[in-house]
């Protein structure tokens, strides 16, 4: 099957050597060194998108927002203008629902099938090919991509018609950002206390309060590692999405709105494309402590 890719950063790079890895034809824009890399293990190369278009049966692309999705597809020299009618589009990209629904009704218009697809698990499971995949669209396009998809991700699972994969995505990186936030002010609570927060790591991971997201980002934390899995700006983009998505359905969320208003303040303080774990700095600074490995102990009193 021919695989055009379309967004070769943080995520797509490695989604896309996966894609080679499994065997699949793939097309990439030669427009950027992460493009002639992936030339140099064997992809192919066109210089635009619609030229990417014309040379695939299945389109997948990975960008920033609803922006740059709208422009890379439906734009001069978009995909819309290269693929035959029957080419899927797979947009694993995190966007607001709307956006998804707007763009596969442009599609549609020429034949052309949309899925969106956002993922969950940043770089490592990139890398890994153990991604979370989300996915909105009609059931016998699913069943069509499911194995081009799988091949990037432990799980795919189809949430509903256009838009539900967004929708998944959305509540995902809630449920994601409010445990960051608790896992930032349980260490916090800790360290200031006295309290070692490598033990306390130990002992609650394997309880109620264990999560995956205590897993990736704990050890992290406490080795003062920040370099991005998944930056603050990119998470600031989605809670942002979330927002206008619950106010469009009229839902309160004054939880992910407080935690959008933290990760705002760590962006103007300039550590926006640090990893989301860099919430743990936000209460660090109002308890003028730093939560590290062996912090020193709180004298008796």
């Amino acid at each position: 099957m021919k695989v055009g890719f379309i967004g070769l950063g943080i995520m797509g790079r490695p989604m896309s050597k996966n894609l080679l890895k499994a065997g699949y034809e793939l097309t990439v824009l030669e427009t950027s060194s992460h493009g002639r890399e992936l030339a140099s293990l064997g992809a192919r190369t066109a210089a635009t998108p619609r030229a990417l278009a014309e040379q695939s049966e299945i389109v997948i692309t990975m960008l920033p927002n609803s922006p740059q999705v709208n422009e890379v597809v439906l734009g001069p020299n978009g995909v819309i203008e290269g693929a035959k009618p029957g080419t899927i589009v797979i947009d694993m990209s995190s966007i607001a629902p709307q956006a998804s629904r707007d763009i596969s009704r442009r599609l549609a218009e020429k034949g052309i099938e949309l899925l969106d697809a956002p993922v969950s698990g940043g770089e490592p499971k990139a890398i890994e090919g153990t991604l979370t995949v989300m996915v909105g669209g009609k059931k016998e396009i699913f069943d069509k991509c499911y194995e081009v998809m799988k091949a990037m991700a432990a799980s795919v699972t189809r949430t509903g018609e256009i838009g539900a994969g967004n929708a998944a995505k959305l509540a995902n990186q809630i449920v994601v950002a409010l445990n960051i936030a608790a896992m930032s002010e349980a260490f916090v609570l800790a360290g200031k206390v006295g309290v070692q927060p490598e033990l306390v790591y130990e002992a609650i991971r394997g309880g109620l309060a264990g999560s995956t997201v205590l897993d990736a980002k704990a050890p992290l934390v406490m080795d003062r590692r920040f370099d991005p899995g998944f930056r603050i700006n990119l998470h600031i983009k989605d809670l942002g999405n979330v927002l206008e998505t619950a106010r469009e359905a009229d839902v309160p969320l004054p939880l992910t709105a407080a935690v959008m208003e933290m990760m705002q303040a760590l962006q103007a303080d300039g550590m926006g494309n640090d990893d989301h774990s860099s919430l743990i700095r936000y209460y660090e600074k109002l308890a003028n402590i730093e939560v590290r490995r062996n912090m020193p102990q709180k004298p008796n009193s």
